[in-house]
């Protein structure tokens, strides 16, 4: 191990002994210097603000909140005006009245008479089918028909015989019983002169009892069979009117075969072939009233307990407006909406085709002034509970809850929550997620 020598003076000069006396104490270096606490506390309060001052002026150079674009957005002012309580739907014009046509009969086109969208009087024939079992059904009950009428005959010649028979035997009878009391009576004449004994004018009397009982019975058993015959006559004349009436009833089937149109109007939805096949109630067409029209709309459900039937309304066509009326409201809700059917008041554009769509105002209420926002999407996305509402600089906006009352196609009256003035995003919000606030970007 090197040993390190004792290093000289840097002056190469030797200490005095007084000075060593004097670092050996530290007596030269025990003054007190005092202490400034005012000047410490003024520069930490110092520190501290400036501190405070650049936390507050990053905080104002950050954005606030979720930054969306002013241009992305539409922004309405909280006005009051009038509430108009009404609405605008799309409606679509169809026929007031309509024939549908069913086949009554199946069997194969043989002939097609009309086209689709043609007008037809009434009874004009549409198509011919053919139907062999029909003819042959119609041959058979022909048949029955020509049977029994011949049935019939026989039963009435039959009958006619009979009363004759029975007429021949009550007349020899009848007479029998005359010849009987004109013997009767000549034998008691001769018995009381006392030409006769008793024995032969009891014998008289006998014949003449037994003679009347013989044409009673004639009478009563000839009665009963005239009676039977004729009321198997009766029966079997009511089975000929029977078979008339299913031979009736089979003639018509045949020439229901010629489809005829039931009612005047425009033939649509018809589209037969000829030997295309026509089974029992298919569907084969419309027969449509082609001058009167009827309206029909699709209406968001809010408004189902308001519109009721007679309410009125206004259907534009062009430049003219036509006086309509709710005539028929079905509240069955689909896919958030009810249909209603509509009547023209008055009258009805001169030009109308089914299907065609007239933009309809309906008056669901008297006008009242209220306080308005225009209706917009955000309605639909917070469900009318709360908005978006503007700083009063227009660079932020604020989530705020209100209160909507009733509510038009354009119009929204506002209950609670705002002010006249101020400033809504009354755009879509499906964009902002759960932000409270946004910050607008210009």
């Amino acid at each position: 191990m090197r040993m390190i020598a004792p290093q000289p003076n840097r002056m190469n000069q030797p200490i005095a002994p007084h000075a060593v006396a004097s670092m050996s104490s530290g007596a030269s270096m025990d003054k007190v210097v005092p202490t400034n606490r005012r000047r410490q506390f003024f520069i930490a309060a110092l520190l501290i603000g400036l501190g405070v001052a650049c936390v507050f002026a990053v905080w104002h150079a950050l954005p606030q909140g979720l930054q969306v674009a002013a241009a992305d957005v539409r922004i309405a002012a909280v006005e009051r005006g009038t509430f108009l309580d009404q609405i605008v739907v799309r409606a679509n014009a169809s026929p007031l009245h309509a024939v549908i046509l069913d086949a009554v009969e199946s069997g194969r086109v043989e002939e097609v008479f009309a086209r689709d969208g043609a007008l037809v009087e009434k009874e004009a024939p549409l198509f011919r089918l053919s139907n062999p079992q029909r003819q042959l059904d119609l041959l058979a009950r022909q048949s029955d028909q020509a049977t029994q009428i011949s049935n019939l005959s026989n039963l009435r010649v039959g009958l006619e015989v009979s009363i004759t028979d029975h007429e021949r035997r009550l007349a020899d009878l009848e007479f029998n019983v005359a010849q009987a009391e004109k013997q009767d009576a000549r034998n008691r004449q001769l018995a009381s002169q006392g030409f006769i004994s008793n024995a032969a004018l009891e014998e008289s009397a006998d014949k003449l009892a037994q003679q009347r009982h013989v044409l009673a019975d004639e009478r009563l058993r000839s009665g009963n069979e005239i009676a039977i015959k004729r009321n198997g006559l009766a029966q079997m004349e009511q089975a000929i009117a029977r078979l008339d009436s299913g031979l009736a009833l089979m003639n018509a089937s045949i020439a229901a075969l010629t489809v005829r149109a039931p009612a005047a109007g425009r033939l649509t939805d018809f589209h037969l072939q000829v030997g295309e096949g026509v089974t029992q109630n298919q569907h084969i067409g419309r027969i449509d009233d082609p001058v009167h029209f009827k309206l029909g709309a699709d209406v968001d459900e809010y408004y189902l307990s308001r519109a009721t039937v007679g309410r009125q309304g206004k259907a534009q066509s062009g430049e003219q407006g036509y006086p309509v009326e709710i005539s028929r409201v079905y509240p069955q809700i689909d896919k958030g909406q009810f249909k209603v059917e509509m009547l023209f008041s008055k009258t009805q554009p001169p030009v109308l085709n089914p299907g065609q769509s007239l933009d309809t105002e309906i008056m669901l209420g008297d006008p009242v002034p209220a306080l308005l926002l225009p209706a917009g999407e955000f309605i639909n996305d917070s469900g009318g509970a709360w908005v978006f509402v503007l700083s009063a600089d227009g660079s932020s906006a604020e989530r705020r809850a209100i209160h909507l009352g009733r509510r038009s196609s354009s119009q929204v009256e506002v209950t609670a929550g705002l002010r006249a003035g101020e400033k809504v995003i009354v755009s879509g919000y499906a964009g902002f997620g759960h932000a409270t606030h946004l910050q607008l970007i210009r």
